[in-house]
């Protein structure tokens, strides 16, 4: 006799018959749910929902447990598939195999979204500063559509279709090289045979080309005012680094009037290191030691929380709107400052050298100069022209004299 059910109530006698189409879409619901069992293959039944909802699922025992497979719902499997696929299951478990385990240990180990958190936790976090936006690009556009999907499942026209949903470019082609690198991280664990990104366009965009003109910099400079974002960005501005390890200045950094800027990131203390990770240092002018000022060790430019400043790119952007001129960021601020270098007539490597740009030329491989006289000489230059601009005054000719 079957057991009494959990709630003390007599158990339901089985429903079977030989499932027809009517017994699967025209039975109606009840109160709470049931099953109707086939005859044909054991195991085999549908489950119907009092909302209404109809399931093919198959049942059997494993190791004295039962297990319930789920086929699928009755609007996306018709009758006679849902049967086959229930005798191969029934199969399987003749030749010793668990259907339901083996089907969760893929949904948990090998969906996009498990990958993606392995790829983050045991990669990405150790080999890229910019882990974080990475994670966040693939969060928002590709796992609300791919995340539940087996990552060996998904093919080339998925992930077409994922980067069509998204409507900007430049964002479009960021997504794409990022599940790139997942999926051929993916395959280098062995987790996928190749990278289904590869041979996928990238979207064309044209490269940014925006600096300020010696018109627009007394105007930006004064709008800017005197914030910790704003001291910021003028110090972008006077130095040409890149805005991320300006907002991360520390002061122990600062010997000798250089900055100078360990190439590997140090979590301890809140330094991401430098892009392309080799150790960097440049000659700080007068106009930007007067902004740092001094201090204790720390970061030069804080928060109200002590963290390292943020939003700097908020203050850019309403600057522009403000006084009424072309959208520029603290990118652009960076490369007005390396183009007055080459105006200047201090050359194109030197100007590499003082952005820290990365170059694959032979010739540097041998030239082991550190260059420090040259930098010093062409920041102070550039950073007393851009401080003649700013301040109203006709810049000068006079380079100043490094001895």
């Amino acid at each position: 006799m079957p057991p009494r059910r959990k709630d003390g109530s007599p158990p339901r006698e089985k429903r079977r018959k030989r499932l027809t189409e009517f017994d699967v879409r025209r039975t109606k619901p009840e109160e709470s749910a049931f099953q109707i069992w086939d005859e044909d293959v054991k195991g085999f039944h549908v489950r119907i929902q009092p909302t209404g909802q109809r399931s093919f699922f198959t049942y059997y025992r494993r190791n004295g447990r039962r297990r319930y497979y789920h086929i699928g719902d009755v609007r996306e499997v018709d009758l006679g598939d849902a049967r086959r696929i229930a005798a191969k299951i029934k199969l399987k478990v003749i030749e010793g195999e668990d259907p339901v385990a083996d089907r969760r240990a893929q949904r948990d180990q090998g969906t996009l979204e498990q990958v993606h958190r392995r790829y983050v936790e045991q990669h990405a976090r150790r080999k890229n500063k910019s882990w974080r936006r990475v994670a966040s690009l693939i969060t928002r556009f590709a796992l609300p559509y791919l995340g539940e999907r087996p990552i060996k499942g998904i093919t080339r026209t998925d992930i077409r279709t994922t980067i069509a949903r998204v409507d900007k470019p430049v964002l479009a082609n960021a997504v794409l090289a990022n599940l790139s690198a997942v999926f051929s991280w993916a395959a280098r664990e062995d987790l996928i045979d190749s990278n289904p990104c590869k041979g996928i366009t990238y979207n064309p965009v044209t490269s940014r080309e925006r600096i300020l003109s010696d018109d627009e910099l007394p105007r930006v400079w004064a709008a800017l005012g005197d914030s910790v974002q704003a001291l910021t960005l003028k110090t972008v501005l006077l130095t040409g680094q890149r805005p991320g390890e300006v907002s991360n200045m520390r002061r122990e950094h600062v010997v000798g009037g250089w900055w100078q800027m360990p190439g590997a990131p140090d979590p301890k203390v809140g330094w991401p290191g430098t892009k392309n990770g080799k150790n960097h240092r440049v000659w700080l002018p007068s106009s930007v030691m007067e902004i740092i000022g001094e201090g204790a060790a720390g970061f030069v430019f804080t928060g109200k929380d002590g963290r390292a400043v943020r939003k700097v790119d908020e203050l850019m952007r309403s600057v522009c709107r403000k006084i009424g001129v072309e959208r520029a960021t603290p990118h652009d601020l960076r490369r007005t400052f390396l183009s007055k270098v080459t105006g200047l007539k201090f050359g194109r490597h030197l100007m590499d050298v003082i952005a820290n740009h990365k170059s694959d030329e032979v010739t540097d491989v041998y030239d082991r100069h550190d260059y420090g006289p040259e930098i010093q000489r062409a920041m102070e230059a550039v950073s007393a022209h851009i401080t003649d601009l700013v301040e109203g005054r006709r810049p000068g000719n006079v380079v100043p004299l490094v001895r």
